[in-house]
């Protein structure tokens, strides 16, 4: 998107400097990389920057709310209340599709949000790592408070540890040696010292937790929650010591139920001129837009995309059982920005928070960039392309 951050980085770019790029992370965590990772950072310029700003601004606005839980208790489902849940979440991602205005201004367009953590230590681990093998401007930071790589490590061990033995905060996952992202939990262990821990492993005693390491029982002070009901629901015969509704002694970093309030279900609430119109079928009381095309159905307790439809009917929405669980929403076109060197892609770029819990607001670490040709963005809709997966986002400061 930045024309001179762009040209720089594509004349140097190689196959052969890419092959290094990706071997060297595959070397230094070995059998962790698990997804593709894309050819080219987004380079973002300050233009952009300063409205993707204001949509994160009048987004967490709408958050800080007083009556923001209220009307999102709804959004966590019976029987998946877990106890213990903190004032805000811990963590905040706003996705953003990069599109166009109609006077050709790249503008964002709010395409996902989710209180839940994102892979904070792999895009910094990814980030450097870039820097290593290709020609990044001076100028632009991956690090978005325009610190240094030490310095974000240091704002993650405060959010995530809050001064706990790193030994008694533990990486919440269900078989986390299977996760597309266990990369990010190689290099969160690097960074602050955390284990990842199979949720199958804890062991409950009374209110309180232990895991096993090197014949030792650990007590567990505070998780680093990265397991999601959704995944637990594929393992329904697991029996175990610890339930995730147990009501436990510990301090949740990205408690559960926040992964329910700040998600699609709140999507409806925010107004702005870089959230595309979106209501639950429910408020339509069956006068749907006459435009069915321009909009796309999402199920509201159905994540990674899974039960999105692209092309609906009226007899879709009629035939709904429960509307007040979907949503209806405008359709946002991506703009294909990013110049590869058989032409232009889309991108997503996703804005990740940190918010301890004595902080007012939270606050803007890192971001995530994602490369694609398809129709949406996705494994399944860019195999075989290159050019496309996971990537990092530079900002021009």
């Amino acid at each position: 998107m930045h024309k001179q951050a762009r040209e720089a980085f594509n004349q140097s770019f190689t196959e052969e400097k890419y092959q290094e790029f990706v071997t060297s992370m595959q070397h230094t965590f070995p059998g962790q990389l698990d997804f593709r990772v894309a050819e080219t950072p987004v380079f973002v310029p300050k233009e952009l920057i300063t409205k993707i700003a204001q949509a994160s601004g009048e987004i967490i606005s709408t958050l800080l709310s007083p009556d923001f839980k209220e009307k999102t208790e709804r959004a966590v489902p019976a029987g998946q209340n877990v106890p213990g849940e903190n004032a805000h979440s811990s963590f905040l991602a706003i996705d953003f599709a990069i599109c166009k205005d109609e006077t050709g201004e790249l503008i964002p367009q709010l395409i996902e949000l989710q209180g839940f953590p994102s892979v904070f230590g792999y895009q910094s681990f990814l980030s450097e790592s870039f820097k290593k093998y290709f020609h990044i401007l001076d100028g632009f930071e991956y690090v978005l408070d325009g610190g240094s790589e030490a310095g974000y490590i240091e704002k993650l061990k405060k959010l995530i540890l809050a001064g706990e033995d790193p030994e008694q905060v533990i990486l919440l996952e269900i078989y986390p040696e299977l996760q597309k992202t266990r990369i990010d939990f190689a290099v969160t262990e690097a960074m602050l010292g955390v284990k990842a821990v199979c949720y199958t492993k804890l062991i409950r005693e009374g209110k309180k937790l232990f895991y096993e390491k090197d014949g030792r029982r650990i007590q567990v002070k505070r998780i680093y929650n990265r397991l999601i009901f959704d995944d637990l629901q594929n393992y329904p015969d697991l029996k175990t010591s610890y339930r995730f509704t147990d009501e436990v002694d510990v301090a949740w970093v990205g408690h559960p139920n926040w992964f329910f309030r700040i998600s699609k279900f709140s999507m409806p609430f925010l107004k702005s001129r870089y959230v595309p119109e979106t209501r639950f079928v429910s408020e339509y009381d069956g006068m749907f837009p006459a435009d069915l095309e321009n909009y796309v159905l999402k199920p509201l307790f159905s994540f990674a995309g899974s039960g999105v439809q692209l092309n609906i009917q009226e007899s879709d929405l009629q035939s709904l059982k429960d509307p007040e669980n979907y949503i209806l929403q405008r359709k946002v076109k991506y703009e294909p920005v990013i110049l590869a060197p058989d032409g232009l892609i889309k991108c997503e770029i996703r804005m990740m928070y940190g918010w301890e819990d004595n902080a007012a607001e939270p606050e803007l670490l890192i971001s995530l960039s994602r490369l694609s040709r398809g129709e949406m963005i996705g494994v399944r809709f860019n195999k075989d392309f290159t050019w496309v997966g996971g990537s990092a986002g530079f900002f021009e400061i």
